[in-house]
């Protein structure tokens, strides 16, 4: 496993960290804590210690409960990153992006997680006037002050967003994270010259292009009703399914299709890590060959 500098944050993170968005319950699988446990144990043997995950991965924090339980007792071997502000289960709307709103959720991740700290705490896909709330920002400075958050991040919507990576250096944002992979490379023109003039860390999230970079589906493919994928609609689908195949074509002959997709990422210096989600102790150990892949 190979390990970067998380931009001005010094944290040293694995290149490949482990994304938890599937332990929701909406990608197809339920978990259960056994498997989790079994999934972060090879995770620690292979050299990760980057972790992502979000108050509304579930309901009641259940990503972060899974995750709190297996770290357990291990607490400072991990770089737990977790988000708030997208919570759509509490019908708060906007309103979970609200100082008020925000400190519940913190406090509430906090404990699901079973920490008196988050290493980076990430606003999640917010609109440019939510995010543009100093009063936010103030209260967030004043629990790292307190030492209930260690560095602030923002987890952008969509790569083209200018405006808030612009802006990061201002609200002491310290990592960004954003959509980027061989599918969708916006970020390189968008997110990177920001982040390369502020020094911010940048994660790369679906950098498997939602699964359709391990070359698995082909167009038509029809998702099971809780998958996530089964709520897009099915020309969008096969769009993005014919643009994975396509740039799938350029895959050196050696090398299987996630290890390809994910090393590719990690190509781009800027890029601290990237954040492929799994479904099984296969696709983990898969995702974290890609660590040493030069490309």
């Amino acid at each position: 496993m190979q390990y970067r500098r998380l931009g001005k944050t010094e944290l040293s993170v694995s290149t490949v960290g482990l994304g938890t968005w599937q332990f929701a319950g909406v990608w197809g699988k339920q978990f259960d804590q056994r498997e989790v446990n079994r999934l972060f144990s090879r995770a620690a043997e292979l050299g990760i210690n980057l972790v992502d995950t979000a108050e509304c991965y579930g309901l009641d924090h259940l990503s972060e409960q899974f995750i709190g339980n297996a770290v357990a007792g291990q607490r400072e071997k991990w770089i737990i990153a977790t988000k708030f502000g997208h919570n759509s289960a509490n019908k708060l709307g906007d309103e979970n992006c609200q100082p008020e709103q925000v400190l519940l959720q913190l406090e509430a991740s906090l404990d699901a997680l079973q920490t008196d700290y988050i290493d980076v705490y990430q606003m999640h896909s917010a609109s440019n006037d939510l995010f543009d709330n100093d009063e936010l920002w103030t209260m967030l400075d004043k629990q790292v002050q307190a030492g209930k958050v260690r560095f602030l991040g923002n987890s952008i919507g969509r790569p083209n967003n200018k405006f808030q990576p612009k802006r990061s250096l201002e609200f002491g944002i310290s990592v960004i994270q954003t959509i980027y992979n061989l599918v969708k490379t916006q970020a390189e023109e968008t997110v990177f010259p920001f982040a390369q003039e502020q020094d911010l860390g940048v994660i790369a999230r679906v950098p498997l292009a939602s699964g359709f970079l391990s070359g698995k589906y082909q167009p038509g493919h029809e998702f099971d009703s809780h998958d996530v994928r089964s709520w897009r609609p099915q020309a969008g689908l096969d769009k993005e399914i014919n643009a994975a195949l396509v740039a799938l074509e350029q895959k050196p002959a050696d090398l299987e299709p996630a290890v390809w997709a994910n090393a590719w990422c990690l190509r781009q210096a800027r890029v601290a890590a990237v954040i492929p989600g799994l479904k099984s102790l296969g696709q983990l150990e898969l995702n974290a060959l890609s660590s040493d892949i030069s490309l």
